[in-house]
């Protein structure tokens, strides 16, 4: 019998495509952009960021798109980067997206000659400590979703990571109150700030008591996730304009219109248009649907 055969099932949770745009940017050497992809999946999904059991079936498909925008000087990097992630729904064949944030302010530096390593308690490049803040922030969304609160322990992971980064960095942006709102910075505080802890219950009633059971008991699966966005709505409005509650509008307007417009129940259809376009302005257009 071979050794993998008598292991436990302890594989890494993360599966994680990485994907690197140069179109915006002059590259002479693709070489390195292909090491610096290969480095940058390599560090997702080899390393084993919790304790948790999980299953090869089990990891958090999730995605991280960068678009190189300048490069200053050799090994020098600035970028945009759209992080995305996603989590099955039982007893369906869907998948719902979870957590989607763009970022505009990676600025980092790669060497092919200096291998990504990563120590929780202490900065060991921005690179590291951007792909592993983002790490810890889609596995505690993901089990916000499954457990009430349930993300705890990996928000505060990543508070030290942007602790420890912080304090080393000088002005890289987005890891500081002083940047931009919707800066790491700020989803972070935003998720810890105990003003907006009902947007994290809602993640749970809106995942695991919503969409978990919606293809069992459709009417009851949709009250739990009308009651998680009234949640939502209300730590929107004792934080107006606040990064998360911004990012869960941005990956779920599609899924709440296709929710909601063929709902029987025509009051609560139009009390769901009046929320939505309240708390979610931008994507008035896309729940115009339910007014009629």
């Amino acid at each position: 019998m071979s050794l993998i055969a008598v292991l436990p099932a302890r594989a890494q949770e993360l599966q994680c495509e990485v994907r690197l745009n140069t179109d915006r940017v002059q590259i002479t050497d693709r070489q390195i952009i292909n090491d610096m992809e290969r480095a940058m999946s390599d560090f997702m999904n080899t390393r084993r960021w919790t304790s948790d059991v999980v299953r090869p079936e089990e990891r958090i498909k999730c995605k991280i798109y960068v678009t190189l925008q300048e490069v200053p000087q050799v090994g020098t990097y600035k970028a945009i980067v759209q992080v995305a992630s996603q989590r099955p729904v039982f007893g369906t064949g869907y998948e719902t997206p979870l957590l989607s944030v763009v970022d505009k302010g990676w600025e980092f530096d790669y060497l092919p000659s200096q291998p990504l390593q990563f120590a929780e308690n202490s900065y060991t490049s921005t690179l590291s400590s951007l792909l592993s803040f983002y790490a810890y922030m889609i596995i505690g969304m993901d089990h916000d979703s499954f457990q009430r609160l349930g993300g705890s322990p990996y928000y505060d992971r990543a508070l030290q990571i942007l602790t420890n980064t912080s304090s080393q960095v000088g002005n890289n942006p987005g890891w500081s109150s002083r940047d931009d709102t919707r800066a790491r910075y700020w989803l972070l505080t935003n998720v810890q700030d105990p003003q907006l802890e009902p947007f994290r219950v809602a993640l749970y009633q809106y995942f695991r008591l919503g969409l978990d059971r919606f293809a069992e008991k459709p009417e009851e699966a949709r009250a739990a996730i009308v009651l998680g966005l009234q949640g939502i709505r209300d730590a929107a409005n004792r934080r107006p304009g606040t990064a998360i509650v911004r990012a869960f509008f941005e990956a779920k307007a599609d899924e709440l219109t296709n929710i909601f417009k063929n709902d029987p129940k025509r009051d609560e259809k139009a009390a769901m248009y009046t929320l939505l376009t309240e708390v979610d302005a931008s994507n008035t257009q896309k729940y115009q649907v339910l007014a009629k």
